[in-house]
């Protein structure tokens, strides 16, 4: 088939029957339930943006001749690289950046997991099977423009004790298997899109001990597969608001659930791995991380550029030219700037791996995993300094439409330089939809844990990743002068 429609896409939403839970209620039809609905459409939305921009969002399957999201491809060239690039940037911009979760997402993860087979089946081809099951998962999810969730994360019981996996009974683990396939029991957490997604997927998050052979697995099922079970949060949408009064809310909540496995069968095409701790330890060796960051960074921009240009329209409608507005928005503008700088240098510098695939250079994107999770918060803070008071001083439209009260808000309420009060309504309505609503609370918290927390990513980039051969060299430079000084 290829890319879809927005229309297809909630097609298949509405005939998969998934067991979805919002607010203690089993939701039916998740595209039409008002907590539901407004995010069901803003992904159609999505889906019929990649053809609106197809140029840039598809591409022709080599294999299929189908034209594809960029998302699924295996770049084979810096110019493929470019080229996915410029899909990426449009795909973000549906949700001003604000929809972390949408599908090119996973999409990116998998291609990269597919183009490296030789990794899912092991140095001595133990696990084969397992290798022609994910490259046959990847283009069924290209060829049917699959919208796909993850869980990945152990969930917390007690801290204490939670570092020990094997033996746990809460995280997801192998309990049988039949002919049909594996029985899995377990939970985990986080399955951002749930309501929105076609296909529910496990792989690994982080390493295993050696004796957590149980645990040890990566599959992917139909979201309609018995067993399986969606808890969501509670919602943050606005069911039935005039998109004015809450123009982020009534769209963008993407939802997140915790996701519950209930002797669920995983048939044997769709296992990946299968209880082999050397193989699910060594994936990183496919590049999936740096496509993951390649598409969180260039999704993270869209929304630092969109906040830089809220922030300095809201300084504008009230006539604020303090130093210290000016200040914070040359702080958004140098959070622009350096995240930008991240990922066209990372494009500059892409590499070949030995089979012909391109990537970006990771080393250039590591840094942002714990940089951007600090930075977000601190982007709310500064729209919050910015707006102060006026962000609860907002007409709705219903308030702006009643005859007697507007000649008095437009006396009253309207803007500096000329703006009009509806302007100043709609630009305020907008930046406490960003960062004080529940949306927005939510948002604070996705972007603080989203890529697990900024303290675990900069412990991370020192003791694995980052290269300290410089810096060593210049330390033992300074110091061997210091002796011949002696």
């Amino acid at each position: 088939m290829g890319a879809r429609t927005g229309s297809q896409f909630l097609d298949g939403l509405r005939r998969t029957r998934r067991e979805i839970w919002v607010d203690g209620e089993k939701i039916a039809d998740v595209t039409a339930h008002p907590k539901l609905r407004g995010g069901a459409e803003s992904l159609a939305a999505l889906y019929d943006r990649q053809h609106e921009y197809a140029s840039e969002c598809l591409y022709k399957d080599p294999d299929s001749g189908e034209l594809t999201n960029v998302s699924h491809m295996t770049p084979r060239s810096k110019d493929d690289l470019w080229r996915r690039h410029a899909g990426l940037v449009r795909l973000s911009e549906a949700s001003m950046g604000i929809m972390g979760r949408t599908p090119d997402y996973m999409n990116m993860k998998f291609a990269a997991f597919a183009s490296a087979p030789k990794v899912w089946a092991g140095a001595d081809g133990r696990n084969e099977r397992g290798a022609r099951n994910i490259v046959a998962f990847q283009r069924h999810l290209a060829r049917a423009d699959v919208s796909l969730t993850h869980t990945i994360i152990q969930p917390t019981i007690d801290k204490r004790t939670d570092g020990k996996v094997a033996g746990n009974k809460v995280m997801v683990r192998k309990v049988s298997e039949t002919a049909d396939g594996i029985i899995v029991r377990g939970a985990k957490v986080l399955a951002t899109l749930a309501p929105y997604a076609d296909e529910q997927t496990v792989y690994p998050g982080q390493p295993l001990p050696a004796d957590a052979k149980e645990h040890a697995l990566a599959f992917a099922i139909p979201l309609d597969t018995p067993g399986l079970k969606f808890i969501c949060r509670d919602s943050v949408a606005a069911p039935g608001a005039d998109p004015f009064d809450k123009p982020l809310s009534s769209r963008f909540d993407e939802q997140d659930a915790f996701c519950i496995f209930d002797d669920v069968l995983v048939p044997w095409d769709r296992v990946f791995i299968d209880g082999d701790i050397a193989i699910y330890n060594s994936l990183r060796d496919t590049g999936y991380h740096i496509n993951m960051v390649t598409q969180s960074s260039i999704r993270a921009l869209t929304k630092l550029e969109f906040a830089y240009g809220l922030a300095s329209r809201m300084a504008e409608l009230i006539g604020d030219q303090s130093p210290a507005t000016t200040e914070m928005l040359g702080e958004l503008a140098a959070y622009v700037r350096l995240t930008a700088n991240a990922i066209e240098l990372s494009l500059e510098q892409a590499r070949e791996r030995s089979d012909g695939v391109w990537f970006p250079n990771g080393a250039a994107l590591d840094p942002m995993r714990s940089i951007l999770p600090m930075w977000m918060p601190r982007v709310a803070e500064i729209i919050t300094l910015i707006g102060s008071h006026n962000l609860l001083t907002t007409p709705s439209r219903a308030e702006l439409a009643d005859p007697t009260l507007r000649p008095l808000i437009d006396e009253m309420l309207h803007g500096a330089d000329g703006a009009t009060a509806d302007e100043r309504a709609q630009v305020f309505r907008l930046a406490w939809d960003f960062v004080g609503s529940a949306l927005g609370g939510r948002g604070f918290l996705y972007e603080r844990f989203y890529l697990t927390s900024a303290a675990r990513n900069k412990q991370m980039l020192h003791t694995r990743f980052f290269d300290r051969t410089r810096s060593q060299a210049l330390l033992k430079d300074m110091l061997s002068r210091g002796r011949r000084a002696d």
